[in-house]
């Protein structure tokens, strides 16, 4: 028998890999690609339409606003409840044989009348009212002397007046309770009073239904009256004397009405009081 030889061959070392399956050909995904679009969270947004205008402040109290709103019948019935009292209360102090009375009927009188005064501006300051400029103290000083001249060509006279002398020269004390309080004194308080409220408060409640000429008028009328009427109630007053102190009243409120301004009107009334001061002071060193 032919030899027959082994056909065996010897196994590989290396383990054989199982077939790779064949790579998908569909597209993979794209990362950067943009998410399936979706309910988003879109912010409200107002219709677009006209925006509504803003209201700006008042600059001037005859325009109207809400300070010079404030000053209602409330400030209107302080203020002529602050007057009475005064002129009571005045006129029982002046009643009082003392030398020192008439001057302090005059202080009690404005104690009535400041109270009322400091209610009005602790409540509200109407816009352009307290400010001043120079040519308030050009109108005080034009308006106090024609005052002065108007009052000098009513009366007819042709004297200086003259205060009680002692030798020739006026007492101390008049400086102090008779001159200082009608230059100063008087004018700042009255004019605050009767042109910076009453003035203002009738003003601003007749505005609107009267419209500004009327509601000025009215004003006017209102506050000279009352102007007249408490210096009547500090004592007799000629005919002549009212004319006077209605043309010093209604030239005040003019001044307010048209400037929107109280220190015009101060001065006036200060330099009209001022100009008797010296008009007394030389017929006194003259008698």
């Amino acid at each position: 028998m032919p030899d027959q030889h082994s056909d065996d061959r010897p196994a590989s070392s290396a383990a054989v890999e199982p077939p790779t399956p064949p790579e998908s050909t569909a597209p993979a995904p794209d990362a950067s690609s943009d998410p399936a679009p979706g309910p988003t969270n879109i912010p409200d947004q107002a219709p677009e339409g006209p925006t509504p205008p803003r209201h700006r402040p008042r600059r001037d109290w005859r325009q109207g606003g809400h300070a010079v709103r404030r000053w209602d019948l409330t400030v209107l019935s302080v203020a002529l409840v602050g007057l009475g009292l005064g002129v009571v209360a005045g006129g029982a102090v002046n009643r009082i044989a003392a030398p020192w009375a008439p001057f302090a009927s005059s202080v009690v009188l404005w104690v009535g009348m400041l109270a009322a005064i400091v209610f009005a501006l602790a409540r509200s300051r109407p816009a352009r009212l307290l400010r001043f400029k120079p040519t308030d103290l050009l109108w005080g000083v034009a308006f106090g002397l024609g005052l002065r001249l108007l009052q000098g060509w009513i009366a007819g006279g042709g004297s200086f007046p003259s205060a009680g002398a002692l030798g020739g020269g006026l007492p101390s004390s008049w400086w102090l309770t008779d001159a200082l309080p009608a230059v100063v004194i008087a004018p700042l308080i009255e004019e605050f009073f009767f042109r910076g409220i009453l003035l203002v408060v009738v003003y601003q409640l007749f505005r609107r239904s009267l419209g500004g000429l009327s509601a000025g008028l009215t004003a006017l009328l209102v506050s000279t009256g009352g102007f007249v009427l408490l210096h009547a109630a500090s004592g007799s007053l000629t005919l002549r004397d009212a004319i006077v102190l209605f043309a010093v009243g209604a030239t005040c409120s003019l001044v307010v009405l048209l400037t929107g301004r109280i220190w015009g009107a101060v001065l006036t009334h200060a330099v009209y009081n001022a100009a008797y001061v010296v008009l007394i002071v030389a017929g006194t060193a003259l008698a």
